[in-house]
């Protein structure tokens, strides 16, 4: 009797979480159905692809999005992954924080707030020269010949680098 036991023991632990399986993903899935039935005009969604979008209209099985202003696609509805409160979407979407009053850089209209206090004839003001640490060609006493190089050999004898 006892090896018996033994016998249906695998079968009992295997239906066993068969069960537990098929509980979890009807859990899982009746709560996908009631974030969906929170849809309505106007909210703001993620789709299974990652797309955010704002609900345009709700069919039986499908809706229609917004997914760019004037333009509208039509999903079902298995493939909204996630309904989003109205803060968080506008947060993602249009990057609209809770603070709106932090100090931004304003940009200008025209460019001419962007010069600094330069003269109004350009030509006058005379730039200071940069130095690139060039020698002038009379200062310069290498020959042509050594490419430079001080040991007096050219690039054909033995011993050039």
């Amino acid at each position: 009797m006892n090896s018996s036991l033994l016998t249906f023991l695998p079968f009992v632990v295997l239906i066993g979480a068969m069960f537990l399986m098929t509980r979890s993903a009807k859990k899982k899935q009746q709560a996908a159905v009631s974030m969906r039935d929170q849809m309505g005009p106007g909210t703001g969604v993620r789709t299974i692809g990652g797309m955010y979008a704002t609900v345009k209209e709700i069919g039986d099985d499908t809706v229609t999005l917004e997914v760019a202003p004037g333009v509208h696609a039509i999903y079902a509805k298995n493939s909204i992954g996630a309904v989003l409160e109205d803060e968080e979407y506008n947060r993602i979407v249009h990057g609209a924080g809770d603070d709106l009053t932090i100090d931004t850089p304003v940009v200008p209209d025209d460019a001419s707030s962007l010069l600094k206090d330069e003269p109004a004839d350009a030509d006058q003001a005379e730039a200071p020269k940069l130095d690139l640490g060039k020698k002038d060609a009379s200062e310069d006493k290498t020959d042509d010949t050594t490419d430079g190089r001080t040991d007096g050999k050219t690039d054909g004898e033995a011993g050039a680098k």
